[in-house]
This record gives structure tokens, C-alpha cells and sequence, in this order.
């Protein structure tokens, strides 16, 4: 599927080969047929960061702000991505969540994701009492809780490679093993140094993922935000359990943090995961990270809860308390290790953590500086909104 090399000159050049590159890449040669294109990827495979390391729920649009980037983008995206994946073969299972509610003191929480989930628009969003919600998830336990049939779960992987057998069809090459080192804007291009040599291109759209704030500064962008990785570690059901679980079953999240708790998914090949974690990522950019003035200040205001989720990492058995919580049959001897999730954040120099989508501009270039999810999602949504703040500098 991939090509082998890059052309030296072309119109438009999009850097990552993650879902949502690739959604941008096929948004702005669908608006542009003819135009000369090329999707540069890092890795060897395209989709193996985010894309390739997350639970795969496609989200209805619940947790986010009204009037936000994510808000705009996740419903409709949900919506066209089953579109996409009745048309194009891609197997998914609207298979439904829970939002527990697991005593009083989280009522008004829950409250509060109701009205953002109403605000948003998302389809059949119900509210359920304790009774209800052991109809759908017989062995959940809450005093209340939100029920969003409209929420599925995906490969997201698969979905990116769908994608990129359309702009193949298209004669886009999406050349791998191709990281970007260097980024050069000009009056009239803009030049990307790559492990091939060079690409000079008219407008230039980066989805890199955790190299998407050193491209943007290369670029000529402001350094803040800075991106630090986080793992996420899962864990999974013992096949003999997976009947504890129908769907997906998450907690009420903490609003302060842009992370949804330690959540119950059933996948699309019917493992049942549970997590994750959310701990700073050793590798590859521990230095940087460490340089970044944003991560102490985010570590001296969340020092508690990163105790706590480095007891998680660290301890299946606390994972599988934190779960039990909602799920009072599971015992951390139903779980067996699984794998590790990958997350870009965005963390601004004063400690904030970045829970919008967040794009910059330079010259010639458009620049993603966050997309966590719900971006996976929302990638068929999101891309039309960047190609329509690209589009101008093809012209």
C-alpha cells in the first residue's frame, strides 16, 4: 500500500500517518483531484502510535464542553464514521456504554454530562436509576447512571488503512519509514527534510503526533504548547469472565483532568480490556519533557493523583479494586496483562493540560498540536474542519 519514496516537489504534504493524517490527506485531494499529494509517516506502518494503541470506542459526544472543538466535531464524526465503515466493510459494533454513578456524591457530575451530552446533541442519551442500569449491565452497580447506545467500538488501525487504500486509488503516495527532521517555510513553499532527502511542498499540514510541537516550532511556532507522552496500561478479562461485561462501563471523570477514568471495553474482537493508567511516558522525549516548565507545575498540582495511578501501573490488583467499584464481581484474578496505550497531550507552560483540540499556524504550514481523542472519532469531522483552515494556502 505504501510508496517507497517521496516526490521532491508537490503541492500539499501531510506529515504523520496516524487516522487523522490520513483523514486530512483524503479530505483535501477529494476537494483538489489532480492535486499533487503526499502523506509522510514516521514508522514503518502507518497508524502505530495513538491510532494503533487505544480501547477503539467511537465516542457520541458526551464529556465535552458545548461550544468546543470536540463538541462541534465528535457527534457528527461518530455519525459519518459508522457511514464510513457500512460502506467500506470496516467491522464495528454499536455496542453501547455506561457512565456510573457510584454513590451520591457523584450525582452532580453525572448531572453535568447529561446537560453536556444533550447540549452536544448525542442520539438516545438516557438516564437511568440503579434498576435501569442493571437491565443494560447486569452486574454493573451505581445509584444512576448515563446510557449512550450511539457509543461503539472500532479499529481505528483498520479504519486508517481504509483510508489509505483511498488515496492510493487516488495515485497519493503514503510513504513510511519517512520521518521529517526538518522543516524550512519560504515565501512560496515549504521545505521538509526527511530520511529520503527533501520535499519541497506549496502548504504543508502536520498530524505528528508526539513530534507535532517540535515540527510547529521548527516552523516557526510559538513552544507553547509542549507535547508529553503518556501510557496508558490496560489490562484484560480472562476469556471465562468476559460475560461480567456487555459493553462499555466507565466511571463518572474527574473534570479537572482530560482523562475518563479506569473504564471496562469490550473490543471489536470481544477481548474486554480494562483501563488505563495515565503515567508520563519514559520514552522518547523524557528530556524535553523534564525541560518543560508546564511538567513540574502539572506535577506539583496533581502530585496525589499521580500516586495513584502509579499504584495502578504498578498493581493489578488496585486496577481491579478501582473496577470492582462499579463491577463488584471482578477480582484482580480475573485479569491478565494486555497492552499499553499511547496519548500525545498538549501541557502549556503553566501546567495546564490541554483538553481541546488545539491547531497553529506558520507559514505555508498548518500546524495539529492536540488531538487526543475523541480525534480517532471524530477524524472524517475533524479533517474537514483543518482542510477548511488549509485550503486557503493551496490557492
Amino acid at each position: 500500500m505504501a510508496a517507497s519514496t517521496p516526490p521532491g516537489e508537490c503541492d500539499l504534504a501531510v506529515v504523520g500517518g496516524g487516522i487523522l493524517g490520513l483523514a486530512v490527506a483524503r479530505e483535501l485531494t477529494g476537494r483538489r483531484p489532480g492535486m499533487k499529494a503526499v502523506v509522510l509517516e514516521r514508522e514503518g506502518e502507518l497508524g502505530t502510535h495513538q491510532t494503533g494503541h487505544n480501547s477503539g470506542v467511537v465516542h457520541a459526544g458526551i464529556y465535552y464542553t458545548p461550544g468546543s472543538l470536540k463538541a462541534r466535531v465528535c457527534t457528527t464524526g461518530a455519525r459519518e464514521l459508522y457511514d464510513y465503515c457500512d460502506e467500506h466493510g470496516v467491522p464495528y459494533s454499536r455496542s453501547g456504554k455506561l457512565i456510573v454513578a457510584r454513590d451520591e456524591s457523584e450525582l452532580g457530575r453525572l448531572d453535568e454530562l447529561e446537560r453536556r451530552g444533550r447540549a452536544n446533541g448525542v442520539p438516545d442519551l438516557a438516564r437511568l436509576d440503579a434498576e435501569g442500569l442493571r437491565e443494560v449491565e447486569p452486574n454493573a452497580r451505581g445509584v444512576s447512571a448515563l446510557h449512550s447506545p450511539f457509543t461503539g467500538v472500532v479499529d481505528f488501525q483498520a479504519v486508517a488503512r481504509s483510508y489509505a487504500a483511498e488515496l492510493e486509488e487516488r495515485g497519493v503516495p503514503v510513504v513510511t519509514g519517512c520521518g521529517v527532521e526538518r522543516i524550512e517555510p519560504a515565501a512560496r513553499s515549504v521545505t521538509l527534510g526527511h530520511y529520503y532527502g527533501e520535499t519541497r511542498a506549496r502548504f504543508v499540514v502536520t498530524c505528528a503526533g508526539l513530534w507535532s510541537d517540535t515540527l510547529a516550532v521548527r516552523a516557526g511556532a510559538d513552544p507553547d504548547p509542549r507535547i508529553v507522552p503518556f501510557r496508558g496500561g490496560y489490562l484484560r478479562l480472562r476469556p471465562e469472565r468476559r460475560d461480567l461485561v456487555r459493553g462499555l462501563i466507565y466511571p463518572v471523570p474527574d473534570p479537572r483532568l482530560p482523562f475518563l477514568g479506569v473504564h471496562i471495553s469490550r473490543h471489536i474482537d470481544g477481548e474486554v480490556s480494562l483501563g488505563p493508567t495515565a503515567m508520563l511516558a519514559p520514552r522518547p522525549h523524557l528530556a524535553r519533557t523534564l525541560a518543560w516548565p508546564g511538567t513540574w507545575r502539572m506535577a506539583r498540582r496533581w502530585w496525589r493523583t499521580g500516586l495513584v495511578e502509579a499504584r495502578h501501573l504498578v498493581d493489578k490488583r488496585a486496577l481491579a479494586q478501582a473496577a470492582a467499584t462499579y463491577v463488584p464481581g471482578l477480582r484482580a484474578e480475573d485479569f491478565l496483562p494486555y497492552f499499553s496505550g499511547k496519548r500525545a497531550q498538549a501541557l502549556g507552560r503553566d501546567g495546564t493540560l490541554h483538553d481541546d483540540f488545539v491547531l497553529s499556524e506558520t507559514e505555508r504550514a498548518l500546524h495539529v498540536r492536540n488531538a487526543p481523542s475523541p480525534a480517532a472519532t471524530s477524524s472524517l469531522a475533524l479533517a474537514r474542519l483543518i482542510a477548511d483552515r488549509a485550503e486557503p494556502g493551496l490557492d
